[in-house]
């Protein structure tokens, strides 16, 4: 690593400063880490942004009740085990001697402020309220005993409470995302310490030598945010990055070959797809007819409208040619093998003329024109793939554009429902089908607590009712089934459109390993000196 790189790791500059005094204090010894990610972290708030990027952070941070493994397997976090104690009763059985990083005791009235306060962020672009949705309320037992009284039957609690990082009463009351953001309110019991963080830059933190796991090999580490995949795999390949996420196809057969380089990559849960804007009947924003007029009505509503657009797209030609190989044509959110994958859901082939027929029976004989609106540094290949889309419905007489912008933004105008169609994406960590169907397909209702990520706006009650009822059914294979009954309605009635199914790459310098995540999260935590 260079001098500049190790000196900007360290924190000295204008952000760093109010931290460093603190951190001369108690510097840990040991070597150093430096990762850069391609996605960008919106905020330290463990709570504002249900967004890979952020929680990815905020595990090194903050830790949840329950852990996921790389697979996506759950093991014991906060929590050291868990059973129904009643059909709508979950109890938790806490960790003992575990400190927040201020030293004050972690108890079970923290878990509890916890739910009360995660679906409750101000001006949350897309919240964590849909894990929590069933949780009518919290009883405290006793210190290190918690319960979890449910509206309904929830037989995949833990698998959602995996997503939640807990926080401490004590520092969280009151406290807002900005306090979060600038170190006040950022106290975890995670294996690492918040040192400073500069928005669009990058996060220092510094290994917690309390914490009550295994101890972390790594004294420091410099958390960077790089939107530029090439620059990234360059960086790497230089010496100023130890570990680099998002590897782009076009870099990834050179770093294979590369003997200063180890890859790492695993088939993952994230999914890109295409969802409309249902918030309006009429006059949708950036949608016009032939003329430039606007429309006296919402071409997305009419479901032959989203099947011709669906029917459009040449999902194995993105896999293959914009995403090299990278990613898998999809027409669902869940890779084969996991849990209420429908297998008889395949890609339909691109028909043309049968697209035309059914613009031609929805009223759009000539088409219409629209703006496909996209991230450029959320995942990779983002932009090129909408570039490809747009290019499919042009040939249907849907003449669309494409307007490509960093994911702060994109994500924040996509919540004020900014944009007529949207490209983006969703890692569906709980791997199961529920997870995606709840946050981005049902009806958007605070108190509910469902669609919080649903910037499209979609509604459908039949949806919401079989969902609904899905996520109650106990046995499993039963539960599997009701969900893969609801990955067909989703199909057939296309209100969301899935494309590709992306696998996920980390590029590490020679000497280190990374254990690669289905939940795709880059963490220092998986990050070893690679043994002989």
């Amino acid at each position: 690593m260079t001098d500049s790189v190790s000196r900007r790791a360290l924190g000295l500059g204008a952000a760093g400063a109010l931290a460093a005094p603190a951190l001369l204090r108690a510097q840990p010894a040991g070597p150093n880490l430096t990762i850069a990610t391609g996605g960008s972290i919106t905020s330290v708030d463990p709570h504002f942004f249900n967004a890979a990027p952020n929680s990815s952070l905020a595990l090194h941070v903050f830790n949840t009740l329950v852990d996921r493994t790389h697979d996506a397997k759950l093991q014991p976090g906060l929590a050291t085990s868990w059973q129904a104690v009643a059909p709508t009763v979950w109890e938790f059985k806490l960790r003992e001697g575990v400190k927040w990083h201020d030293g004050r005791d972690f108890t079970a009235e923290d878990v509890a402020f916890t739910m009360t306060r995660a679906p409750n962020v101000p001006n949350s672009p897309g919240g964590f309220g849909g894990f929590i949705r069933s949780i009518a309320r919290s009883e405290v037992v006793d210190r290190h005993t918690i319960r979890f009284h449910t509206h309904f039957t929830n037989p995949i609690l833990p698998t959602e409470l995996a997503s939640i990082f807990i926080i401490s009463k004590h520092v969280g009351e009151g406290a807002s995302t900005e306090d979060y953001n600038s170190g006040r309110a950022a106290i975890g019991t995670g294996a690492y310490r918040f040192v400073s963080h500069r928005q669009g830059d990058r996060t220092e933190l510094q290994r917690n030598e309390e914490f009550w796991g295994a101890r972390e090999p790594w004294a420091r580490v410099s958390y960077r945010f790089v939107a530029n995949d090439a620059a990234r795999s360059a960086a790497l390949l230089a010496g100023d990055f130890d570990m680099v996420d998002q590897v782009a196809s076009s870099d990834l057969a050179r770093l294979r070959r590369e003997p200063r380089v180890s890859v790492s990559e695993t088939v993952g849960l994230r999914v890109v797809y295409l969802m409309a804007d249902f918030s309006r009947r009429a006059n949708l924003p950036f949608v016009t007819d032939n003329n430039g007029n606007p429309l006296d009505r919402n071409p997305f509503d009419d479901v032959r409208v989203r099947r011709a657009l669906n029917l459009a797209i040449n999902r194995e030609a993105i896999a293959e040619r914009v995403m090299e190989g990278q990613a898998t044509a999809t027409a669902q959110w869940l890779p084969p093998g996991v849990y209420s994958h429908a297998p008889d859901v395949r890609p339909q082939v691109l028909d043309v003329e049968a697209c035309r027929r059914l613009l031609a029976e929805a009223g759009f004989p000539n088409g219409f024109r629209l703006t496909l609106h996209s991230p450029n540094d959320r995942f990779p290949n983002d932009s090129r793939i909408a570039q490809a889309v747009a290019q499919f419905w042009t040939r249907i007489g849907v003449q669309t554009t494409v307007d490509a912008i960093p994911w702060a933004s994109f994500a924040a105008r996509s919540n004020r429902q900014e944009f007529a169609m949207r490209l983006t994406s969703w890692g569906s960590v709980t791997a199961e089908a529920s997870y995606m169907l709840v946050n981005i397909m049902n009806t958007f209702d605070q108190q509910r607590r469902t669609g919080a990520s649903n910037g499209g706006r979609f509604s459908s009650a039949e949806l919401d009712r079989m969902t609904a009822e899905a996520t109650t059914i106990l046995d499993d294979a039963q539960r599997e089934r009701a969900l893969q009954d609801l990955v067909r309605w989703v199909a057939r009635e296309a209100p969301i459109m899935p494309l590709v199914q992306l696998n996920h790459t980390w590029a590490t310098r020679r000497g280190l390993s990374y254990q690669a995540r289905m939940d795709e999260r880059t963490v220092a935590m998986g990050v070893r000196p690679a043994t002989a």
